[in-house]
């Protein structure tokens, strides 16, 4: 379905006020069959002697209130009537039924009021009861689709080991439709393999407390259940870390203890979270900043040790039977931000179920369009919006760098000293930031008070203050959180003490979830507090914190994997159902929305370009990919002047802004838009046309005629080398030729890989020959001058077609190549006066014209 546009009003939703709370009542002139009871009930309506009139119904009668309470625990946890009564149940008082009613207790006001205390300092109350709700539409589809993706490679090969990726965002439910997929495949040996040993917990719990899984068996190193011990006859499921289990002797065998693993017959083995280079380009960026300590010990609770080593294995360009060797049936890949595997090619469309951002907003309008009267099951998720505000010139002055002369929020929040000794480099600059978010900087309110206007300020406006009640700002070192736990408690920031500062950098705070208590006991219920949480990466990927409402970027982040990991944490949910006890249906929501607060526009604009486009890959129009996501995630941007909302090509024209001819350029001389893995080899070695297209590649034959079966074998020829290097069985001389063999094989796919790059560096030049504004790569291989392309690249577009289809060409990264060049060169020819695409929109953002020199040409 389609959504429209929301108003800058629309953007900035109210916040919810109501809270639940437990009351308790007695009748004054009580009927024989009530003598000694009283009831327990629950409302979130603020009036509780309306909600108890309201449910006596005709039976209306004068009474006493002896309990109104919040349902509110010390860790924000939210408890039910239903909760006290099983409290007072096991105590020994009577739960009488009477009618239909289960609200009646047995026992005196005083023990309603103890147990109601009970559990707000912390009691929970699991029951043995186990859960019994079913697959969500999406989590049925992604199983079925996955299921029968297998099957059909089974059938066309038994020995096939397929693979799937579920690009599957948080709070889709991964853990469980995985075990329900095994349940589908009727699977009796299961793998669950992970970079973060801590998401232990949730696969745990979801095998051991549903009915569906009654008779399955879980098995960990932490668990410490001896799987030789389990029934082999049930299903089994066995958890580990990619580190441990990758992890080698110091001969370069197996570890001994894990050598079970690698002669066990899966039949299903699960990556989660899963992508290659994860520690090197997002895990890594999260705890830049912090000290080696900090860094060293967060690694360790985060990411186990060996983590680097486990990297070093998957960089190589091999299967996963080369750094896992193990037996399965099926491969399953779990990421909720699989940027690199979706635009390396790793994983074709068929091999790919997406449940992103957009989709879960998507299902949440369309389910509340179409049925009104019931529970919406992604009612609860609040929708995302971003609000990015530029900063006054002589904050600008300070901290302006990089490539685009941008502003740098790493070098503004610069501090030295540590603790209470920590201040900002640019601490006068930093106050004013301060009173800028709050409205209250001089240059605004003379700006405001000329145009009779007041932009919605983080901490001014009224409708965005209550989602600023629990916040987190992400700043970039340990000395920057401290210097902002001092400069927020100095006399002068009278505003800010009313909010509890928690900061995370501080040496009493641990790391991993050991670094979440102190956060939920500053929160506690979330109604009656405010705090502001000071972060550099803690607390930043994995954690549920349902109050957290609002994040403030207040660093550079360079992935927009890393960027939108942090920005999800706000976006949990925070609600109960039926809150007053009387409608299943109803849902009572406290974060309908949540806020990202920028202060870098062009760079977070340029991270939500490329996570819409990113999450897109095979999106036909890029600017399409971006327009989607941003119905569900609008954006504010104030200029300095004038707050208004940005559509898909602005955000677009802005993420490129400073781009220039050179380094449009080197995307076109980039590695990423050819594949010169094995597979895709052996793909074009076994098709007698794609072999035939690649020899008219300009210089390939110069290559020699065999170089892709050299190429080949040399491949076969390492990995039984390797093979036999993990035994621990290579000889001296094996370990030459390894070596002699390796650097061969590299030299020889580098000169491949050149080629087809130098073959790729032609397409700009076709392009800016046309008339056709091509928007993706299909647009260059179907637009209507054959005999141009060919006389420009050398290939006919059926030859280019092929390869492209056999991935040989990147399509993902060449669509994002073929989109810049059309929209750097529409807005240069705007520049120049040209209206170079009917119904285009041009920002004025570009300053210079594609330039296309005979080299490049």
């Amino acid at each position: 379905m389609s959504v429209e546009k929301p108003t800058v009003e629309e953007v900035l939703v109210p916040k919810p006020e109501q809270r639940l709370r437990i009351y308790a009542w007695t009748p004054n002139d009580p009927p024989a069959d009530y003598v000694g009871l009283i009831k327990v009930g629950q409302t979130a309506q603020t009036d509780v002697n309306a909600r108890i009139k309201q449910s006596q119904g005709q039976m209306q009668q004068t009474y006493t209130l002896h309990v109104d309470e919040p349902a509110e625990r010390q860790d924000g946890t939210v408890f039910r009537d239903n909760h006290v009564r099983q409290r007072l149940v096991d105590k020994g008082f009577e739960n009488v039924k009477i009618g239909s009613s289960r609200e009646w207790m047995r026992c005196t006001p005083a023990d309603v009021k103890s147990a109601v205390v009970e559990m707000q300092k912390g009691l929970r109350l699991t029951g043995s009861h186990h859960e019994t709700f079913e697959m969500r539409k999406e989590q049925k589809l992604a199983v079925a689709e996955t299921a029968n993706y297998y099957r059909s490679r089974w059938d066309e090969d038994a020995k096939a080991v397929p693979r799937f990726l579920w690009n599957a965002k948080m709070r889709f439910g991964k853990t469980f439709a995985s075990y329900q997929l095994a349940r589908e495949l009727r699977a009796k040996k299961v793998l669950v393999v992970t970079f973060k040993p801590a998401v232990e917990d949730a696969w745990r719990t979801d095998l051991e407390s549903h009915v569906d899984f009654d008779s399955w068996q879980y098995a960990s190193k932490a668990s410490g259940t001896d799987v030789v011990q389990l029934d082999q006859a049930r299903p089994i499921v066995y958890f580990g870390s990619f580190q441990d289990l990758l992890g080698k002797e110091k001969s370069g065998g197996i570890k001994f203890r894990n050598e079970w693993v690698h002669t066990t017959n899966w039949d299903l083995v699960i990556f989660d979270e899963y992508h290659f280079g994860a520690w090197r380009d997002t895990a890594k960026e999260l705890f830049e900043g912090e000290d080696d300590v900090v860094v060293k010990k967060a690694m360790k609770v985060e990411y186990a040790e060996g983590l680097a080593e486990v990297n070093d294995d998957l960089d190589v360009d091999l299967d996963e039977d080369d750094f896992l060797p193990i037996t399965t049936r099926a491969y399953l890949y779990l990421s909720g931000t699989p940027f690199r595997a979706l635009a390396s090619g790793d994983f074709i469309e068929e091999q790919i179920f997406n449940w992103t951002y957009t989709d879960e907003q998507r299902a949440r309008a369309e389910f509340a369009a179409t049925k009104p009267n019931e529970w919406n099951p992604y009612g609860a998720l609040p929708q995302m919006r971003l609000l990015t505000y530029k900063m006054p010139d002589e904050i600008l002055a300070v901290a302006s760098a990089g490539e685009f002369d941008e502003f740098d929020l790493n070098e503004f929040f610069t501090a030295e000293g540590t603790g209470s000794d920590a201040q900002f480099k640019y601490k006068d600059e930093v106050q004013k930031w301060l009173n800028i978010i709050r409205g209250q900087h001089s240059g605004q309110i003379e700006s405001e008070l000329k145009k009779g206007t007041k932009p919605p300020f983080p901490y001014s406006d009224v409708r965005l203050l209550p989602y600023l009640n629990h916040s987190l700002w992400s700043l970039p070192r340990r000395s920057s959180c401290d210097a902002m736990a001092n400069l927020l408690a100095e006399k002068q920031n009278v505003f800010w003490h009313d909010y509890r500062v928690v900061n995370l950098s501080a040496p009493t705070i641990g790391v991993g979830l050991d670094a979440l208590p102190p956060v939920r006991a500053a929160i506690a219920g979330g109604f009656d507090t405010k705090t502001i949480t000071l972060t550099v990466g803690k607390l930043t990927t994995g954690v549920t914190i349902p109050q957290w409402s609002a994040i403030l970027m207040l660093r550079n982040l360079k992935s927009p994997e890393t960027y939108f990991q942090a920005a999800f944490r706000v976006q949990s949910p925070w609600s109960i159902k039926n809150p007053n006890g009387d409608k299943l249906g109803e849902e009572l929501i406290w974060k309908p929305v949540c806020y990202v607060f920028d202060f870098a526009p062009t760079r977070a604009l340029r991270q939500l370009s490329e996570y819409g486009i990113g999450l897109s890959p095979y999106e036909s129009n890029p600017e399409r990919a971006v327009a989607d996501l941003m119905s569900f995630l609008p954006v504010l941007a104030y200029d300095g002047s004038h707050m208004t909302q940005i559509d898909a090509g602005g955000v677009l024209d802005i993420a490129m802004a400073g781009t220039s001819a050179t380094l449009l350029a080197r995307k076109w001389e980039s590695a990423v838009l050819v594949n010169v893995d094995n597979d895709t080899l052996r793909k074009v070695l076994d098709s007698a046309e794609a072999m035939a297209a690649v020899q008219r590649i300009e210089g390939f034959r110069a290559l020699g005629d065999n170089i892709i079966e050299t190429i080949i074998s040399k491949a076969e020829k390492i990995k039984g080398l390797k093979e036999k290097q993990k035994n621990g069985d290579l000889t001296p001389k094996e370990k030459k030729e390894l070596s002699e063999e390796e650097k061969e094989y590299k030299s020889k796919r580098k000169l491949v890989q050149e080629k087809l790059i130098k073959f790729a560096t032609r397409i700009p030049a076709f392009m800016y020959l046309t008339d056709f504004r091509e928007n993706t790569l299909k647009d260059v291989i179907t637009q209507l001058e054959p005999e141009l392309f060919r006389t420009v690249t050398g290939l006919t577009v059926g030859d280019f077609d092929l390869l492209v289809s056999l991935n040989v060409f990147n399509s993902a990264h060449m669509n994002d190549a073929v989109f810049n060049f059309r929209r750097y060169e529409d807005a240069s020819l705007a520049y120049t006066g040209i209206d170079s695409h009917e119904g285009l929109t041009h920002y004025g953002l570009f300053d210079t014209v594609v330039a296309i020199d005979d080299e490049s040409a």
